[in-house]
């Protein structure tokens, strides 16, 4: 009898470690997930800043919902969630150094960061448009084709025929202002952004006339 009793003691103890045991490691493994972005927050930060830390609103610059009406600053709505995540992470280092957004970007914790690009995600971008009527054929044929002789690949091939990108790889370009992707071309030309091999490296092979001209094919994109 006290061995039957004794016996029982054992499988009750065994049966309760093994229980604690998988309740321990389910709350390690909760733990240690990464929390979930949250696009409401992201919502709040970025139409009120955080006035506690002097961080603006990011709307001011922006605009709306991300659709920024200013030809300098880039249209944000409908970009991928996790590309504009890496450039928030890219303007706290040397590869990506701008007066603004590394000042701001630094005033933004990880999780102030994920929301942000998950709101902006979420959102619709607004159609552009092309301007420049004389350069449009230039534009298309680079954006399609590239430019074979100085051996420029075709934008589409990255970032889609209709430039949507691809998410998590390339960025959006549909609809972007054209002075602001004449910028950048040339900030990867020059040296000023250097967060991307393939960029510099298409860019030096770019003459000013058809950076212009794909940056203003791009504006009309949709």
């Amino acid at each position: 009898m006290n061995r039957a009793f004794s016996l029982l003691l054992k499988s009750l103890l065994v049966a309760t470690l093994a229980v604690s045991g998988a309740a321990s490691a389910n709350e390690h493994a909760a733990a240690a997930a990464p929390a979930k972005a949250d696009a409401a927050k992201g919502a709040t930060l970025f139409d009120s800043g955080n006035p506690a830390k002097g961080l603006p609103a990011c709307v001011s610059c922006h605009g709306a919902a991300g659709n920024s009406t200013i030809a300098t600053n880039p249209k944000l709505a409908g970009q991928s969630e996790a590309y504009v995540y890496k450039q928030l992470m890219d303007f706290a280092t040397p590869n990506r150094n701008n007066p603004i957004m590394t000042s701001y970007a630094g005033m933004l914790s990880d999780e102030d960061k994920k929301n942000v690009a998950a709101y902006l995600g979420a959102q619709v971008a607004k159609q552009g448009a092309a301007k420049n009527k004389d350069s449009i054929d230039l534009g298309k044929k680079i954006f399609r084709g590239g430019i074979a002789g100085t051996g420029v690949a075709a934008c589409a091939g990255c970032h889609g025929a209709s430039g949507n990108g691809i998410p998590a790889l390339f960025p959006r370009l549909a609809g972007q202002h054209q002075d602001y992707t004449v910028a950048q071309l040339k900030a990867f030309k020059g040296g000023a952004r250097k967060n991307s091999i393939q960029m510099t490296t298409l860019s030096k092979r770019m003459s000013d006339e058809e950076m212009a001209a794909v940056a203003d094919y791009i504006a009309g994109l949709k």
